[in-house]
């Protein structure tokens, strides 16, 4: 069993989105998946990005955003949704609600994202 208090959480941040690490290569032994909780502030961007050999399961908890797909494709992304991209997939996410946005990403294989993140809190 692995307990991972919240002190063991790590908080990475890009303007007007922080990432909560909740399982990661990190704080676990862990070798089929990562846990994030994203926050995005209003209009705040998760650019379009891939993932070369790991799928991520997104559940929207709170919220209205824009998934940003590939072809310039986009799809609203609202609290209670879930969404799945394949490794290779094309996706991104914009808050372009009235209120914060968050969601909890699943990544497996895991990924150990602080390359993708400015600061770390």
């Amino acid at each position: 069993m692995e307990f991972i208090s919240k002190e063991k959480i790590v908080e990475l941040s890009n303007p007007g989105v922080v990432s909560r690490q909740l399982l990661n290569p990190e704080n676990s032994s862990s070798e089929r998946v990562t846990i994030t909780e994203v926050h995005l502030e209003i209009g705040a961007c998760q650019p379009r990005h891939t993932h070369d050999v790991s799928e991520q399961i997104w559940y929207a908890t709170k919220g209205t955003g824009k998934l940003l797909l590939a072809d310039g494709q986009e799809k609203v992304f609202t609290a209670g949704d879930v969404v799945r991209f394949a490794d290779k997939d094309v996706h991104g996410l914009l808050n372009d609600g009235n209120e914060e946005f968050v969601y909890v990403s699943v990544t497996a294989p895991p990924i150990n994202f602080g390359y993708a993140y400015k600061d770390e809190k």
